[in-house]
């Protein structure tokens, strides 16, 4: 398998971030990336000659669920103390290095989970200098570092745990036992930039600015002088791969977008007339929502209505494509590329890939077919959501579309619980307007990460409108606010606000007689209903 640096390479020595099975270890990675530092993620299994053949600039230690002294927990090569890379140990990370190194851990019987206070000894060493003596600090721990290995220096400690920070500057091997990558935690990226800026001396050199002309350079030369194409959502990742792409080779490249008929009010718009305007894209819509609609009566089960969405799609791509390759076959060209959106979070979620990726559809709904034959160009394969969204404020593309909030690929197809017919995608999309408008009006576009707005259209409801009773459906929404959508909680949205969206859908929206909030963490539920 080939690792994720060949899946990612970017030309920048890295940060490695070691991955003990934590929720956070991504969360790691973008912080050290918010510090202008680039960084990947490697399983604990990596051994000290794969991090020499890496050669990073340092090595940071996730934690994890573990103990580290139990039966069947993550193991870490200690070889890689020895390698004279600076090394930053967080939770079980920190016990890891403190055991390897002839510390000493243990369950003391105490535990400590949520906000602690954390008293910082002495000077606080380079980590921890320079911050106040006390400070509150995210702790998930039950076991402990009793005692810390030889030539280290205890840097804090709470009330129940006795080195809860130690660090040795002669060998620039650090940790904490809190998490510093959590908000909650109320210095954690000082920790962080400390330790990158000061104990290893990276400089901030990862921007936007850097990897477009990094990735211009790339794309030119992968390309040449053959056409390209882009299959173009509308949304985030595809906008700004499109216009990355674009502004390497121009009128190389052809974006074509397929209008199943499920896109949100003004979507089609907006694409059509500020994204190409904003990037000079040449665009190819295709309007094929009657096929889709049509493909989609009668079916309810919402695996099934993905799997056609995901059909037609590639029918409808594949139609293009043909008249695409045989335009530029008469003038003597080919076309040999395809623009995919991926990003970072699906390379380490795939396992980093081997080869050539397989080909996922713009819209998350199935994979294109092998028989397209294309190379892919994947320009933000080493980049995080937030850094995406960088890329393309950079590039000029309107905030309305690098701001927007993630979107599924089947759209409302899948927000819509039952049959799609044209009637319900219309009230549906009436009520999605409506929301996104009073919480962008709030202010809390920044706040929320997603907010599904979904009809439960085989549900009524008795209500009672004017000066009769009414039957209608409810409406719910599932406004959540998340890091990377792995995890997510349901965003408390002012009630002020929530009466103004209920108000004005029931107001507006004739069919919709209820509106309703789900106030449900993921886990256990996932963000979209269906």
């Amino acid at each position: 398998m080939a690792t994720q640096a060949e899946q990612t390479d970017t030309g920048h020595r890295p940060v490695l971030v070691v991955d003990f099975g934590a929720q956070y270890a991504q969360l790691i990675a973008r912080r050290v990336r918010e510090a202008g530092v680039y960084s990947e993620l490697v399983p604990h299994t990596v051994t000290a000659a794969e991090i020499t053949a890496r050669n990073p600039l340092g090595i940071v230690l996730s934690g994890g669920p573990s103990s580290v002294y139990e039966d069947g927990a993550p193991q870490f090569d200690d070889a890689i103390f020895e390698l004279g890379i600076p090394v930053l140990g967080i939770c079980y990370g920190f016990q890891v290095m403190a055991r390897a190194l002839g510390g000493t851990v243990g369950n003391t019987g105490d535990r400590e989970y949520g906000a602690t206070e954390a008293t910082v000894v002495g000077d606080g060493g380079a980590i921890l200098g320079g911050q106040p003596g006390t400070q509150n600090v995210w702790m998930s721990h039950g076991d402990a570092v009793q005692s810390a290995p030889p030539g280290f220096d205890v840097l804090a400690h709470t009330s129940v745990t006795p080195v809860a920070a130690f660090g040795s500057p002669a060998r620039k091997l650090y940790g904490v036992q809190w998490h510093p990558e959590v908000k909650h935690s109320d210095h954690g990226q000082q920790i962080l930039e400390n330790f990158l800026h000061h104990v290893a001396g990276i400089p901030s050199d990862w921007n936007a600015g850097n990897v477009i002309a990094e990735q211009v350079e790339r794309i030119r030369a992968q390309v040449g002088n053959a056409r390209v194409i882009s299959a173009l959502s509308g949304g985030v990742d595809s906008a700004v791969s499109t216009a990355l792409v674009h502004k390497a080779i121009g009128d190389q490249l052809t974006a074509v977008f397929v209008d199943h008929g499920l896109l949100r009010k003004g979507e089609r718009e907006q694409v059509e007339r500020d994204y190409v305007a904003s990037t000079g894209v040449r665009l190819i819509t295709v309007d094929a929502a009657d096929i889709f609609i049509g493909h989609l009566a009668g079916v309810s089960d919402p695996e099934e209505k993905r799997k056609i969405i995901g059909r037609e799609f590639i029918r409808s791509f594949e139609r293009v494509q043909r008249e695409l390759v045989a335009e530029a076959k008469a003038e003597g060209e080919s076309v040999k590329f395809l623009v995919q959106g991926t990003l970072y979070p699906d390379v380490v979620e795939s396992g980093g890939g081997a080869g050539t990726a397989n080909i996922k559809s713009h819209h998350n709904v199935g994979g294109l077919p092998d028989d397209l034959d294309f190379e892919l160009i994947e320009p933000l394969r080493a980049l995080f959501k937030d850094e995406v969204r960088a890329i393309g404020r950079e590039l000029g593309i309107p905030e309305e579309i690098v701001g927007r909030q993630p979107f599924p690929g089947p759209g409302l197809g899948i927000r819509i619980v039952g049959e799609v017919t044209r009637e319900r995608l219309d009230i549906l999309r009436e009520a999605d307007a409506i929301a996104r408008a009073e919480l962008t009006a709030a202010g809390l576009d920044q706040e929320i990460w997603q907010c599904p707005v979904v009809l439960l259209a085989d549900v009524r409801s008795v209500g009672v409108q004017g000066d009769g009773r009414t039957y209608g459906h409810p409406i719910v929404l599932r406004p959540v606010s998340s890091e990377d959508a792995m995890t997510a909680d349901w965003t408390r949205v002012p009630y002020d606000v929530l009466a103004r969206i209920s108000n004005k859908i029931t107001n507006q929206v004739p069919e919709v007689n209820r509106v309703v909030l789900d106030v449900t963490s993921k886990p256990p539920g996932t963000i979209e209903w269906e």
